[in-house]
């Protein structure tokens, strides 16, 4: 995929080095040409074909941090997150003050 890809940016770039050198053209036409044609195509292209990948990173990483919180159990029976208060102290009051007015 990489290769279509290189092969993309430098057509482009061909394109908008002959806008930028044509006598009808202009190196700001070349500029668009270059960002329009070129770079913002291929970056959301780029980014849909590279989704599958990204969503498997994730889920490993996410089936290494429940393996990581449950070493005995399988990924699949494993809590999804770690619990709410993982840090041991005691909860606070269960019933807010009553507030008085003045």
């Amino acid at each position: 995929m990489y290769l279509i890809a290189i092969a993309w940016m430098y057509v482009v770039l061909m394109m908008a080095v002959a806008e930028a050198l044509s006598s009808q053209g202009s190196v700001l036409g070349a500029i668009f040409t270059l960002a329009l044609y070129g770079l913002m195509p291929l970056g959301i292209v780029m980014y849909i074909v590279g989704t599958p990948g990204r969503r498997k990173v994730r889920r490993a990483a996410e089936a290494a941090a429940a393996a990581a919180l449950a070493p005995g159990l399988s990924p699949e029976s494993a809590p999804a997150s770690a619990p709410p208060d993982g840090g041991g102290h005691p909860a606070g009051e269960a019933i807010a003050a009553e507030r008085k007015e003045p």
